[in-house]
């Protein structure tokens, strides 16, 4: 058992479900074997509490690091910032700032607010809808976070939320009162979704949705959906948290032709730093004066300076472009050790949030035997890849030829139809929220 292993134990005493999120956790890749926490990190290289080194090409901080750790140019920016005091009884100048920068991307948008994590603003952006519209029921289709508005879906019979994301995301502590509130839709479904309109009629608020994770709209889906809104005076509302600021410069909407009310960023924007921003058109926002949103640490200096200096790094330096491509890269190097290793693989996910799965084996067993072995190679890695500007070629090559090896020891298990799970050096991982003993 590592350092980090023995600290993991204690926390799970001491901090409920032992992390402060499930993605965090060291059951979802490869119990027992997971180094579970880090000394420091640079680039896209981390050491844990040993100093053992590995390569990130795993998720990069869940997603939030395109630009890579500890990158100088944001990081000096937050180091100014707090030099001239992080909080302060007046303003951040900062936040005029960014404001300006993100309308500026989004010529459709004309008001922006800030909080601090992509859950929060997601429930700021539902309930500015629900004040505009002075109406209740909310269209879902996707991600969205922890809070009450969003689980409230598994209030209802069964595990809607399973359909849209992770199975057995337990509503405990949700209001039943809040129990048909929203409404699950899937994703290039809009049968489904015209089904929720007719049912609804009069009573909904906003169509919350990502705009893209793992597949590409189909046959117009998302501009169907933008017509019907319009026309029914229905605000629709873009998740933008994980595809933001990965396929281009602000929303992957811009992108994909269709312009929302309202859209929420977090994650790639700020490369790190804590901050999320709403943004929409000013007929909707406005709505926020009606109702009470505030909270002190939303004006804090420090993640606004950075992620100012994160969002002008990433247009002046093309840095969506390079994501793509290095996302295309892993796909196709995925592609060639499995065709070499005759696996039958399946690969999806945008270009630069890819993922892979393996035919006839546990999807579960190949995670976490596919971790288990990259970590003994200096890799932290799943079956998913978030790319990031500090994944050079050198980097690359050397994922490529661990990958290789782990690889052809999973088709030397399958040839000898040996069971995958009797392989692992501990517990398989975890698909999705379970309660920790």
């Amino acid at each position: 058992m590592n350092t980090g292993w023995r600290l993991y134990e204690e926390a799970k005493t001491r901090i409920p479900g032992g992390t402060q999120l499930l993605s965090k956790r060291p059951e979802m890749w490869a119990p027992q074997s997971w180094p579970c926490y880090y000394s420091s990190a640079k680039g896209c290289e981390e050491w844990d509490l040993d100093r053992k080194h590995y390569y990130d090409f795993s998720i990069m901080g869940v997603g939030a690091n395109v630009l890579g750790y500890a990158f100088d140019p944001v990081d000096a920016a937050a180091k100014d910032a707090i030099d001239k005091s992080g909080m302060c009884t007046l303003n951040a100048p900062e936040e005029v700032e960014l404001a300006r920068e993100l309308i500026d991307l989004h010529p459709w948008a004309d008001m922006v607010r800030y909080s601090k994590t992509g859950g929060e603003a997601m429930a700021i952006a539902v309930r500015i809808a629900r004040a505009a519209a002075k109406k209740d029921i909310v269209l879902v289709c996707g991600y969205h976070g922890w809070t009450d508005w969003y689980l409230a879906a598994n209030l209802v019979k069964g595990d809607p939320l399973a359909q849209v994301h992770l199975k057995g995301l337990e509503p405990a502590g949700v209001p039943q009162g809040l129990a048909g509130s929203n409404r699950i839709f899937r994703y290039n479904d809009f049968a489904e979704f015209e089904a929720l309109i007719r049912e609804y009629e009069g009573q909904i608020a906003a169509v919350v949705m990502e705009p893209i994770r793992n597949d590409d709209p189909e046959d117009g889906f998302l501009r169907k959906i933008r017509d019907v809104t319009q026309r029914r005076g229905i605000a629709l509302i873009f998740d933008e948290v994980s595809a933001g600021f990965r396929l281009c410069a602000g929303g992957s909407h811009l992108r994909l032709g269709v312009t929302p009310d309202i859209a929420v960023f977090a994650k790639a924007m700020t490369n790190g730093y804590p901050l999320s921003a709403v943004i929409g058109k000013g007929e909707v926002m406005s709505a926020a004066q009606d109702s009470f949103i505030s909270s002190t640490y939303w004006t804090e200096r420090v993640a606004l300076a950075a992620t100012l200096a994160a969002v002008r790094y990433f247009r002046e330096n093309r840095v969506a472009e390079t994501l793509v491509s290095t996302g295309r890269t892993v796909k196709a190097l995925w592609r060639k050790n499995a065709d070499q290793n005759h696996l039958h693989i399946h690969i999806g996910g945008i270009d630069p949030m890819c993922h892979f799965a393996i035919d006839d084996v546990d999807p579960l067993a190949v995670k976490t035997y596919f971790t288990q072995e990259m970590l003994k190679l200096g890799f932290l890695a799943g079956t998913g890849f978030y790319a990031s500007i500090a994944h050079t070629e050198k980097e690359i090559k050397a994922y490529d030829e661990a990958c290789g090896v782990v690889f052809q020891k999973i088709a030397n298990l399958m040839r000898e139809n040996r069971d995958i799970l009797s392989c692992l050096d501990g517990d398989i991982c975890h698909s999705g929220f379970e309660r920790l003993n």
